[in-house]
């Protein structure tokens, strides 16, 4: 997967910069010379030590905790490839922060979703590649192009290597809005899916009021977007215990986790929870229970074929997905 020629740099900021060392690894590029910290007032200071003139630039920044200090690093570090005359300049954002403010729920509420599009737009980034935005039509909030990887292939692949049987087995959408995402999971498992069905008293919080579907005497697994602080799905979990499921898996592509989130995985009655790496795993205790899997490879090929100018699209086809 090595990347030949001497116009592609790939550098980072601090919000995840063990998984941009992976994916340099895998490019076969170093790491772009670069350093971003703080004046003494707390403004983020940014220095681009190397040249990037005309060079094809892929910024590896994931908008996570601090989300605004994330946020404020990758704009400035946009802003400063554009001025340093760089070629082409790719946001690599695995984690899309704010992502879950794309519409007016109520009157007088902003669309920051949208904001943040606007704001990276305008910082210099031509392209972006992200991975499983909260919705979809988020990448129609862009006026460049947007790639937009999917994690679900990763985690059923890892669920296939446990060798459920698929007659015990039931996919279940943690809400409504999750039903697509589920049903491409169940179908590469060759399982069935249900569907909870919750209401939302207040922000955060989350009761099942039904399931709709069969997970009597079946082996479950959740699959989400992202866990936050673990409310909906260790409810939902504990729900599904209730209803008559023996075991409940659940998986989602970005662990946010923030909050009482380990405490509450940990005396859930989920048997194991996998995330992928797009957001690090930072608390002092983490809980047992976390299985966290690399978006590395997919994230280096897909940077690959961006660089080389061939379509990132086939990544998704089923001889990739299954090397």
């Amino acid at each position: 997967m090595i990347c030949h020629g001497k116009n592609i740099k790939i550098f980072t900021g601090n919000s995840n910069p063990e998984l941009a060392i992976k994916i340099s690894e895998l490019l076969g590029v170093e790491i772009g010379d670069s350093k971003v910290s703080k004046f003494s007032n707390g403004e983020t200071s940014v220095d681009i030590n190397e040249t990037v003139r005309g060079a094809d630039v892929f910024l590896v920044q994931t908008l996570c905790e601090p989300v605004n200090d994330s946020l404020m690093e990758l704009l400035i570090m946009l802003d400063a490839f554009k001025r340093a005359s760089a070629g082409r300049i790719t946001a690599v954002i695995p984690h899309y922060a704010y992502a879950r403010q794309d519409r007016k729920a109520k009157a007088r509420q902003p669309i920051t979703a949208k904001l943040v599009a606007d704001l990276i737009h305008t910082a210099g980034a031509d392209r972006v590649l992200t991975m499983d935005l909260h919705a979809a039509q988020i990448q129609g909030f862009f006026d460049i192009p947007v790639d937009h990887l999917e994690g679900v292939p990763i985690l059923a692949k890892y669920f296939k290597t446990l060798n459920l049987n698929k007659d015990e087995l039931v996919v279940v959408s943690p809400d409504i809005g999750g039903v697509k995402r589920t049903r491409k999971f169940a179908e590469k498992l060759g399982a069935p899916i249900a569907i909870v069905d919750k209401r939302r008293p207040k922000p955060n919080v989350s009761e099942v009021m039904n399931v709709i579907g069969d997970i009597k005497d079946k082996k479950v697994i959740l699959v989400d977007d992202l866990i936050d602080t673990a409310g909906s799905i260790t409810n939902a979990a504990d729900a599904l215990i209730k209803m008559g499921a023996t075991e409940v898996y659940a998986c989602c592509t970005h662990g946010v986790l923030s909050g009482p989130a380990m405490e509450r995985i940990e005396k859930s009655q989920i048997k194991q929870v996998v995330v992928l790496d797009t957001i690090p795993i930072v608390q002092n205790t983490p809980s047992s229970k976390i299985k966290v899997l690399t978006v590395a490879n997919l994230f280096a090929e897909a940077i690959r074929r961006i660089y080389e100018d061939i379509a990132v699209s086939k990544i998704f086809e089923e001889e990739f997905e299954d090397r």
